[in-house]
């Protein structure tokens, strides 16, 4: 016997999250930032990171990089909404032309002594991270890189004295000679 058509009979679906950066050009004037925030809180987008600047001053464009999570259905419904917003330019997803740099700065604030110190300033040789500020009982150090190896950095500072984190989100670029 065939079950109606009817939604209560579907069967659940169980998308897998993704995680995608999404980059967008936009006319650089007041209110379109929050025009864009606004379409993920009212549609209850989630979004990880959130990165914004004026990258052609003579033309008034900026830049926004989104990284958002969701199913593919979801991310692909973000893109075209986006896409038809008055003042967005261009919407491209970073992560599906599988040719972009992500980068992304975090300032990384610890308190200790000996060992402590010891250990973190190894770590940070390792990681690549600078030193930019330092006294008697801590340090500020600058790190740059992906996501991941920020991640890692603050994970293993931990237990030597973290105090505190400030990231600025993530920046990406498509490699090669074509611009977004």
């Amino acid at each position: 016997m065939n079950q109606p058509a009817s939604a209560y009979f579907m069967e659940d679906r169980h998308d897998p999250i993704e995680t995608h950066t999404l980059s967008v050009l936009v006319q650089n004037e007041p209110g379109v930032l929050a025009r864009v925030i606004g379409l993920f809180s009212g549609r209850g987008y989630n979004i990880e990171s959130l990165t914004v600047s004026e990258t052609e001053s003579q033309k008034h464009l900026s830049r926004i990089t989104i990284v958002t999570t969701g199913t593919p259905m979801v991310i692909e419904q973000i893109k075209h909404q986006l896409d038809r917003m008055v003042p967005v330019y261009r919407v491209v997803d970073m992560t599906l032309t599988g040719r972009s740099i992500e980068r992304e700065l975090a300032m990384v604030k610890l308190r200790g002594t000996g060992d402590h110190r010891v250990e973190a300033l190894r770590l940070a040789e390792a990681f690549r991270a600078r030193v930019i500020d330092a006294t008697i009982e801590s340090f500020v150090f600058e790190i740059t890189g992906n996501s991941a190896k920020i991640n890692q950095f603050i994970d293993l500072m931990r237990p030597l004295g973290l105090v505190e984190v400030s990231r600025t989100g993530v920046a990406a670029i498509g490699r090669g000679p074509e611009g977004m």
